[in-house]
């Protein structure tokens, strides 16, 4: 979805011609440039002070009607561009992924960024939260968003590499590594795809056998909270998992209820049924 006019969010307050102006930040990323405008207009259009979602974003508070279009031409100078509200896709949010993390098995920043391109205020039944997060730590909030994308990574032992030191065992989070006569085995039913083993093995042992994604549909918080499901593991490519992405918001807008969230939509036609209208049998 490309954006050519200004967009205003500006979040009516209590307090009588005081707004609150929402500001987009993908993955949380912004410039020092940036930011010295956010100080500007905090100080000089607002309480001198600014607030932090829980979505990486920022909003800046007590703004007067009267203030807001010249305080939103400062951002827009700075390459700040306004957030979103209402029945439509949201801000996209993100972990460091494998630029800094070294948890991390994928690549974040890109990903939530193409996805801000593509669907950022996208109009659908209702609000949609996207959110990546570069491995199953879930720093990205995957499991809590409508739509979440979750790196994941199938580790490989190697017996030559190998210190017979007992370090994946002890480390792994759900217990699906075991010794046996020296040979590390990997309980592939048990194991989450995180990359634990093979970042705090000493000797490198074990070792990325592949890298990929998992599509996770239908998070939600607030009052009725739901975590998300799979849609799919282990997905090879980015060409499939936007394809998937695609599939499920086309879905969505052509299934969903007014003021229904997609995990209630789920809930009302059946996990099962919606994995299966969007990929097929598993």
């Amino acid at each position: 979805m490309n954006e050519n006019t200004s967009y205003s969010c500006n979040i009516k307050q209590i307090q009588k011609d005081r707004f609150a102006m929402r500001l987009r930040s993908v993955g949380g990323i912004l410039s020092s440039e940036q930011l010295n405008a956010v100080v500007e207009v905090a100080e000089r259009y607002g309480s001198g002070g600014v607030h932090l979602t829980t979505r990486q974003g920022i909003e800046i508070n007590n703004v007067h009607t009267d203030d807001l279009q010249e305080a939103q031409q400062i951002l827009e100078r700075a390459g700040l561009k306004m957030g979103a509200d209402g029945n439509r896709v949201r801000i996209v949010i993100a972990c460091p992924g494998n630029a800094t993390c070294r948890f991390g098995s994928i690549e974040t920043r890109e990903i939530a960024e193409e996805l801000d391109r593509r669907y950022f205020r996208l109009d659908t039944p209702y609000k949609i939260k996207i959110g990546v997060t570069g491995c199953p730590n879930n720093c990205g909030k995957a499991r809590e968003s409508d739509i979440g994308v979750m790196g994941v990574r199938t580790p490989r032992w190697s017996a030559e590499e190998c210190i017979d030191c007992g370090a994946c065992v002890k480390s792994c989070p759900v217990q699906a590594i075991t010794c046996e006569n020296g040979q590390y085995l990997r309980d592939e039913a048990q194991c989450i795809n995180c990359s634990v083993c093979s970042v705090l093995c000493p000797a490198k042992a074990w070792g990325p056998a592949s890298t990929g994604y998992t599509l996770l549909i239908g998070g939600t918080l607030g009052k009725k909270p739901r975590l998300a499901v799979p849609l799919k593991k282990e997905i090879q490519t980015k060409e499939e998992l936007f394809e998937l992405i695609e599939r499920t918001l086309q879905f969505y807008k052509e299934n969903g209820r007014p003021k229904e969230r997609l995990g209630h939509l789920m809930n009302r036609l059946g996990e099962a049924e919606v994995i299966h209208a969007l990929i097929g049998p598993n």
